[in-house]
């Protein structure tokens, strides 16, 4: 069966709804994580005076360093939680603190 419900049974005979919105939201989640790496590295690294065409090495190294730092940060925040999530619904609460 394909992403999108395709080539498998489908409730109305035609294309999965639930799956295109969930597509859809995680291309909204994409989109959205990839427009703040580039404000907050672009604000970071690169000077508001564009003497050049091209990034100077400086810029790259800066802008290497800070979307592997972004990516870190973000994978450790997810880390946390959903360890506190597991947590949480180990003792029953429905809410949980980082």
């Amino acid at each position: 069966m394909s992403f999108l419900g395709r080539g498998g049974p489908s409730p109305a005979g035609g294309v999965n709804h639930e799956r295109i919105e969930m597509a859809v939201n995680e291309i909204d989640m994409v989109s959205d994580v990839f427009n703040r790496i580039v404000s907050s590295c672009h604000a970071k690294c690169i000077s508001p005076r564009y003497a050049e065409g091209d990034l100077n090495k400086g810029e790259s190294v800066c802008i290497d360093r800070c979307v592997a730092k972004f990516f870190e940060v973000n994978k450790k925040v997810g880390e946390k939680m959903q360890s506190a999530g597991a947590s949480a619904q180990a003792t029953g609460s429905t809410s949980f603190s980082l």
